[in-house]
């Protein structure tokens, strides 16, 4: 028989706890070689980890999820865990029917699985978890404020990409970024890739993927320095250069813009426990 966790419970150590107009935040270790059974959760959920690496399985599909992904949960879903090596820490937000029911008149991002890699649901995340860790005044406004910003965030992403009626040959330009964001890229050098004007290229990326080229490439930059804050030792200034930045000022003016905190400040908080 499978388990259902009550709202606002979660296997694991539980080592900082808060509820804020109904949402729970919930910060949970889990020690080394853990293996959760299947259960399920009578609330649907968001996590983010921290710290470690763990492999659910969901369905008859197994996913491994490492530090800086955040993960929605629907509410009934049965899943199993293994968390590797020496264990992790995650930091959770249980979300009760009624705020599900509020998301629901504008998205059904809470209704299905889905998971986040990169990208502004998980820098707001880790805002999230920031704030989550504060005890002002007004903190537990901004809590609830920034976890709304992450549910509008997760259903933005969960249903963005391309238009279907987007042209051929934009999937090859995104192609084209993802391949060589690290590079001094230009209009031209892009357009003449693909064969069109630049002009047309500069007014079809923006309405079919919502942002300039530009800003599309200092995510994709962001996002691969992220990744190396988190899972290396790398110094800021190597990564600065590797993702393709003038040198680490610029990283850190950037990286702050698009995440609210620092690349030093955001890797100390992802690899705090």
């Amino acid at each position: 028989m499978v388990k259902t966790l009550e709202p606002g419970t979660f296997y694991g150590m539980t080592t900082r706890r808060r509820e804020v107009a109904g949402l729970v935040f919930v910060e949970s270790v889990y020690h080394d070689e853990l293996r959760i059974p299947k259960h399920e959760h009578a609330n649907a959920f968001l996590n983010l980890v921290l710290e470690g690496t763990y492999t659910e399985v969901c369905g008859g599909r197994s996913r491994t999820r490492g530090p800086a992904t955040l993960a929605v949960h629907p509410c009934g879903e049965v899943h199993a865990n293994h968390w590797h090596g020496a264990g992790g820490h995650v930091f959770h937000v249980d979300i009760p029917l009624a705020r599900l029911e509020q998301v629901r008149e504008y998205s059904p991002v809470l209704d299905n699985p889905a998971e986040f890699h990169d990208g502004m649901p998980n820098w707001l995340a880790m805002r999230l978890y920031r704030e989550h860790l504060r005890n002002d005044d007004v903190s537990r406004l901004a809590l609830e404020g920034l976890a709304m910003e992450v549910l509008a965030e997760c259903a933005r992403c969960h249903a963005g990409g391309p238009e279907r009626n987007a042209p051929p040959w934009l999937r090859l330009v995104r192609e084209l970024l993802h391949d060589r964001f690290a590079e001094n890229l230009t209009h031209e050098v892009i357009a003449a890739a693909v064969g069109i004007h630049p002009v047309h290229l500069a007014r079809a990326f923006r309405r079919h993927c919502g942002s300039t080229l530009g800003d599309y490439v200092r995510k994709l930059r962001v996002d691969c320095a992220a990744h190396k804050l988190v899972t290396t030792d790398e110094p800021l200034a190597g990564i600065a250069l590797a993702a393709g930045f003038s040198d680490q000022s610029h990283f850190t003016r950037t990286f702050k813009r698009l995440t609210g905190v620092t690349p030093a400040v955001f890797r100390s908080h992802c690899r705090s426990r």
